[in-house]
């Protein structure tokens, strides 16, 4: 029953105010400003952890705003070295043009790259659903022909991953690995969590096998433990893989425990103003933690006052 509740909340949030909303957005982004953000890395970082920043926004459709995206992400690889702050970046394509044109996407790609390369620091390209595959594959090998501390992502429910993993590892490579969140066809996507799972750990062996450096991003429990044994079997050092992790998302003490094994583990850290749709997709996907937040939010409206 209380799984079902949970699930009925959520499909309310979209229809509660926004103000309301931001009360479940806070357990997920780091706040509006960078200023916020860098508050909460430097906490992290003393944590022990290491950090991504991305600022919220996708799908922008005027070069205007993908211009001031474009500084913005620039601006934060200074600011990440004037504060000595444990963190690079991830960003996604179509938060910088990719649907207005891919040659316009690509110069401000470029500009970002500057400033990783001024500051010494590493890009991530994220991935986004699958019309936009290719075109993120070819902006991350035109990037690495300009600077080598850059980096795709890869999903593991797509079915061709595999494939693109075995080209990809024909140059030195430094790849995350997650399992896919946008609704994609059972002609390209699998579907059964379960089969995910399997080409999840198949592809993290094929990256170890190849001795490519993999950031394992999951929240799956039980698919840490087998990549654990994964690396175990294969007797790999530490300085070669990653856990990876969303900012807020419980994990019931894994991620420290992992921290603990001496493992490097990275917390993706949102922020900006954008965060609206952001907590909406989180909410869909973890609807337990959503509803605690709702209804403890409630419980405060409805409790008699004492004062």
């Amino acid at each position: 029953m209380a799984v079902g509740l949970n699930r009925l909340l959520v499909a309310t949030l979209p229809l509660l105010p926004k103000a309301l909303v931001g009360l479940f957005a806070r357990t997920y982004v780091a706040g509006d400003t960078p200023d916020q953000a860098f508050a909460a890395v430097k906490k992290l970082n003393d944590q022990g952890f290491e950090t991504t920043l991305d600022i919220l926004g996708e799908h922008v459709e005027s070069t205007e705003e993908a211009e001031t995206i474009t500084e913005a992400y620039a601006s934060l690889y200074h600011d990440i070295a004037r504060l000595g702050l444990r963190a690079n970046i991830s960003l996604k394509p179509t938060h910088l043009g990719l649907d207005i044109q891919y040659d316009f996407c690509e110069r401000n790609v470029f500009k970002i790259l500057d400033a990783a390369q001024a500051t010494n620091n590493f890009l991530r390209i994220d991935m986004e659903n699958s019309p936009h595959t290719d075109a993120t594959l070819q902006l991350y090998q035109r990037c690495l022909e300009r600077y080598p501390r850059i980096g795709p992502v890869l999903q593991a429910y797509l079915y061709r991953s595999a494939d693109d993993l075995g080209r990809l590892m024909n140059s030195p490579l430094n790849f995350r690995l997650c399992k896919g969140i946008y609704r994609e066809s059972p002609e390209i996507a699998i579907q059964e969590r379960s089969a995910i799972n399997a080409n999840f750990l198949a592809l993290a062996r094929q990256a170890f096998e190849g001795n490519v450096y993999t950031a394992i991003a999951t929240h799956d429990v039980d698919l840490i433990r087998q990549v654990e044994e994964l690396i175990r079997e294969k007797n790999l050092e530490s300085s070669r893989f990653e856990f990876q992790a969303l900012y807020g998302v419980p994990m019931g003490g894994v991620l420290e425990e992992l921290k603990d094994k001496g493992y490097t583990v990275r917390i993706y850290v949102p922020f900006g103003e954008a965060w609206h749709a952001y907590a909406l997709r989180r909410a869909q996907e973890n609807p337990n933690l959503a509803g605690y937040v709702l209804r403890n939010f409630l419980a405060r409206l409805v409790k008699p006052s004492t004062g």
